[in-house]
């Protein structure tokens, strides 16, 4: 008996949020959660954002404290701003690196790793998780002119999801209010699992590890 595949979402929310505009709709990130539980066990979805420094108010905030009492496991930074060669100002806030050590960190944990962005940076952390046996989706779109996912990312990923064909699944009802409910405990509280290590850092619930079916 083969049990459930194990799959965790890592979603670029910069590069994410773009994709979505480009393609003219808005995510049911409710919807999206339950869609990949329906594709097997779905260990973690992390969502990663940087955050603007000293700022009052970010129109991001609600969503991202949404997710976070909502089954999502949200990982922020603060941006820096600096002034390029030119003397313009400008803001950074990549989060590659945090996205990255946690897929490494977690391959033994999971099957399939299923990676929201476009960005051809991390194609080489595919790569790398596909020499530890993990399976790797890219969820981006070449729907748009041009395309909002790298080639090599495309080429290098074992299954490429097209995020225009998703719409009907996760996309949010036009009709619906664009604001999100604003977080509280009655919205569902996040899971805390105690347990060594890994466990305790990603708040994991291992699935039974599956049968293999031996001769004899």
């Amino acid at each position: 008996m083969i049990g459930q595949q194990r799959i965790a979402l890592f979603i670029d929310g910069a590069n994410l949020y773009a994709t979505t505009k480009t393609l003219g709709f808005d995510i049911d990130y409710k919807r999206l959660l339950k869609e990949f539980q329906s594709r097997g066990y779905l260990v973690r979805a992390f969502y990663y954002t940087a955050l603007v420094e000293d700022q009052e108010y970010s129109s991001i905030r609600p969503l991202i404290d949404w997710l976070d009492y909502n089954g999502y496991r949200v990982v922020t930074k603060p941006t820096k701003e600096f002034v390029d060669s030119t003397g313009r100002r400008k803001v950074k806030g990549n989060m590659d690196i945090e996205l990255a050590i946690d897929a490494l960190e977690l391959a033994p944990f999971i099957d399939h790793m299923v990676l929201f962005s476009g960005d051809g940076d991390f194609r080489s952390l595919v790569e790398a998780m596909q020499r530890r046996g993990v399976r790797v989706s890219v969820v981006s779109t070449i729907s748009t002119q041009p395309p909002m996912v790298a080639d090599e990312l495309r080429r290098q990923a074992d299954e490429f999801i097209d995020l225009a064909h998703l719409i009907p699944k996760i996309g949010r009802d036009p009709a619906e209010r664009p604001d999100r409910p604003r977080p509280s405990v009655e919205l569902g509280e996040r899971p805390r699992y105690q347990g060594p290590g890994l466990e305790r850092r990603y708040g994991i619930r291992q699935a039974p590890a599956p049968e293999e079916d031996q001769e004899g």
